[in-house]
């Protein structure tokens, strides 16, 4: 109970982090967004391994240039995530964001070599099509939306989704040589220098306000990052990874009561089927994972 509290109070702080950035960033460069969301992350990650006694250690890397490319697909994916939200309803955001699993499974199978099943290919390819079913009305070729923010913003969803999917990859690496709390430090210190590179491209003077909101959503986004890594101390992934569907639930709550946006059918049924083969990957893998252990008991001289 305790590690699916600590997984549903991420989520919320993460929806709670596209909230305030889709209510206060909507003049803002995307690339000024990740710097406010990667550095005033670092505040509440540095305190945290602080209280822990594990800042020290955390400066320890034997893999510099690992890091840095972790980074730079993790700011190209956040850039691109950021842009949907602000011109997308956030409902739509999120559900389109369900195509990063999905697609993790796939590079998962090209780039690591890992075996996957017929029943998880068909959970992914059902799963794709619930994504395509949302984005289609706003990609249509039949009307004028193509080159409009809805369908941009769908675009850089599903772009995001996929630098996403290759960022987890990239961490899959990492975790073989470095310890969770450097990954997470470092991730936010690359992203943060990384973003100044967009200083050029037009980045605004906010009003505080605006700062304020784009304080708090990187501290959310910080604190997000420890919740959901206790989390997976206290339960394991394939019992934690369901309740990452609460964010669908909460988004249309703050989408409809805050920016006023109704949800489609299309947007219900392509979510309701990218859902439900979600589910199906993480029941299967559980399914699996409990398997390989019975398996290890039986090779495992027993006395």
């Amino acid at each position: 109970m305790t590690g699916i509290l600590l997984k549903v109070a991420s989520v919320s702080v993460f929806v709670t982090m596209s909230t305030l950035i889709k209510a206060g960033a909507d003049a803002m460069p995307a690339g000024q967004i990740v710097f406010f969301r990667s550095a005033f992350a670092i505040v509440p990650i540095l305190a945290f391994l602080a209280v822990r006694g594990q800042l020290e250690g955390a400066w320890r890397t034997a893999s510099p240039l690992s890091h840095v490319r972790r980074g730079l697909v993790g700011v190209l994916a956040m850039g691109c995530g950021f842009y949907g939200i602000l011109h997308l309803p956030l409902p739509d955001a999120i559900a389109i964001g369900y195509a990063m699993p999905l697609l993790t499974v796939v590079f998962a199978a090209l780039f690591l070599g890992e075996t996957v099943r017929i029943f998880r290919w068909s959970a992914v390819a059902v799963g794709l099509g619930g994504v395509l079913i949302i984005t289609w009305p706003r990609l249509s070729l039949f009307s004028d939306g193509f080159g409009s923010g809805e369908a941009l913003g769908a675009i850089a969803v599903l772009t995001s989704a996929a630098l996403g999917a290759t960022a987890m990859i990239l961490v899959r690496k990492l975790v073989l040589t470095e310890k969770t709390p450097t990954i997470v430090l470092y991730f936010s210190l690359t992203a943060t220098v990384l973003s100044l590179v967009s200083l050029p491209f037009g980045w605004i003077v906010p009003d505080w306000q605006t700062l304020l909101m784009m304080a708090l959503a990187g501290f959310c986004g910080g604190l997000g990052q420890i919740l959901l890594t206790q989390s997976y101390r206290h339960a394991d992934v394939s019992t934690i990874a369901p309740f990452e569907y609460t964010s669908i639930v909460l988004g249309i709550l703050i989408g409809y009561f805050i920016f006023g946006d109704v949800p489609t059918w299309t947007m219900l049924t392509g979510t309701a089927i990218v859902v439900g083969a979600g589910l199906f990957v993480i029941l299967r893998e559980h399914r699996l994972g409990l398997e390989r252990k019975a398996q290890r008991r039986l090779v495992t001289p027993q006395g």
